[in-house]
């Protein structure tokens, strides 16, 4: 029963971890992920102390953790990649609440260095807005390009929204951005409802012209 169990947080770790070529993970969260497979590899150990199989793997895991420390360049694992389809920024962001969720209940054991794991969870935070704030620019442009500034506009107010409490340097470059595409759409709009109106005038100018010399022609 017990050995069940840390097979199954070995397998769901081992998923989280197999996720990294999606998504940025950073050197802490890569070691923190391992160690917790470390952790339930160790208790297997114990309950079983004479597999072998057991045993080259609790070393095989602690090398993986020694080679993650020594690594220099400790980069993300890849760069952000926009989501492609609301599908896909769902997963993402399944993805994300997942990894924050381990780093909460590993820091809560004791596993995870506070200072580590705080920053580790803003990195990820940071994540979570960049997922929907890109989703929500690449659907805003396909509204524009759809004909539906109006669908446009709501996301974007939506989007803004949603940073209006985030003060991270992504945050201020997106809130830019956004109020930039709002800025214009609105000005384009207003410049169109203007246009209709002064179209609207020559129509009821050549109408009463029409009347007029309609008249006229009677007479």
């Amino acid at each position: 029963q017990e050995g069940a169990r840390y097979l199954a947080i070995i397998d769901a770790t081992e998923e989280l971890i197999g996720h990294a070529h999606h998504m940025p993970y950073s050197k802490d969260l890569l070691v923190c992920l391992n160690n917790r497979i470390l952790d339930a590899v160790e208790s297997m150990f114990e309950l079983d102390p004479k597999n072998k199989q057991l045993e080259q793997r609790v070393e095989h895991v602690k090398q993986q953790i020694k080679q993650l420390k020594e690594d220099k360049k400790g980069g993300e694992s890849t760069s952000f990649k926009t989501p492609g389809s609301d599908k896909q920024a769902i997963v993402m962001l399944k993805l994300v609440k997942r990894l924050r969720d381990t780093i909460r209940s590993e820091h809560n054991k004791g596993r995870f260095e506070t200072q580590a794991y705080v920053a580790e969870n803003a990195r990820l935070e940071t994540i979570q807005i960049r997922i929907n704030i890109e989703n929500v620019i690449k659907r805003a442009n396909d509204s524009i390009v759809r004909g539906q500034p109006g669908t446009a506009l709501q996301l974007l107010r939506k989007g803004l929204d949603a940073l209006s409490t985030k003060n991270d340097n992504y945050s201020n470059q997106a809130r830019e951005k956004l109020q930039g595409m709002l800025d214009d759409l609105e000005q384009k709009r207003q410049s169109k409802n203007a246009e209709e109106l002064h179209q609207i005038e020559e129509d009821q100018r050549k109408n009463d012209m029409d009347e007029l010399f309609g008249e006229k022609k009677k007479w």
